[in-house]
């Protein structure tokens, strides 16, 4: 997920795993030109690693790579910049190290496939991925019924600090008045219906990415600063046919 520079020619990588969570370890001589493994510890992609237990800290003793997703992507600012905010969110999901994170792990390999197979515009895959990931970490949003009566939607009124969607009679001061398609494009992509998130115009995408970068930041109680970065330019895909998952 991310990398720091440790003395002349080491690094510190931080990696998620599908059974032991988040892990930080020392990847020895991966700075230097005539390092074994140097480039498949770059962020997004996607390896097989062994460590070497150590009393501080592990240290990386072999790497084999599964998927390049770092090297499709990094030749594409949107996919790029959507990557980075995806392990950024991923990072801050995953506090304690050695937790197991499965679901996380899972879905952000999947939001990383998508993303480097241009399965879907960027900014979508992205949105969709950080809505989901905090369903999983236990903050998941309502878009359809109230958040606080649980009144079946659809409903005019949308609070982060209120859970999402309220009706009427529930909505509370500063409460943000989105479209009824943003709503539902919002439903979409928390559920993978990329049938009608592909079919959705650009302005209820504008409006549903500020929602989700206002309710992810608010629970995080932390910027996520890869998200200033985001390309949000509209770009051509092959329409979906069917519904399917990130």
């Amino acid at each position: 997920m991310r990398t720091h520079k440790l003395g002349e020619a080491d690094r510190i990588i931080t990696v998620l795993t599908r059974e032991h969570g988040k892990v930080r370890a020392v990847a020895k001589g991966v700075r230097k030109s005539g390092s074994r493994f140097g480039a498949r510890l770059e962020p997004l992609n996607f390896v097989d690693v062994q460590f070497h237990q150590g009393r501080a800290m592990d240290t990386v003793t072999q790497v084999e790579t599964l998927a390049a997703y770092g090297a499709s992507t990094s030749t594409d600012y949107a996919k790029w910049t959507a990557g980075q905010a995806m392990v950024e969110t991923a990072d801050r999901l995953t506090p304690e190290e050695r937790e197991p994170a499965t679901q996380q792990f899972l879905l952000l390999l999947g939001g990383l496939n998508a993303l480097a197979n241009g399965e879907h515009e960027p900014g979508l895959i992205l949105d969709s991925y950080l809505i989901r990931s905090m369903s999983i970490a236990g903050w998941a949003a309502s878009f359809d019924a109230c958040a606080r009566c649980d009144e079946p939607g659809p409903h005019h009124w949308f609070s982060v600090a209120g859970g999402g969607a309220l009706c009427s009679d529930c909505r509370v001061p500063g409460s943000a008045t989105p479209s009824l398609e943003t709503m539902n494009l919002l439903g979409a992509l928390l559920a993978g219906d990329w049938f009608h998130a592909d079919a959705s115009e650009a302005k209820h995408r504008r409006e549903a990415s500020g929602i989700v970068a206002a309710h992810l930041q608010w629970h995080l109680e932390r910027e996520v600063r890869s998200l200033k970065h985001v390309d949000r330019t509209p770009q051509k895909v092959a329409p979906a046919m069917t519904v399917d998952e990130v």
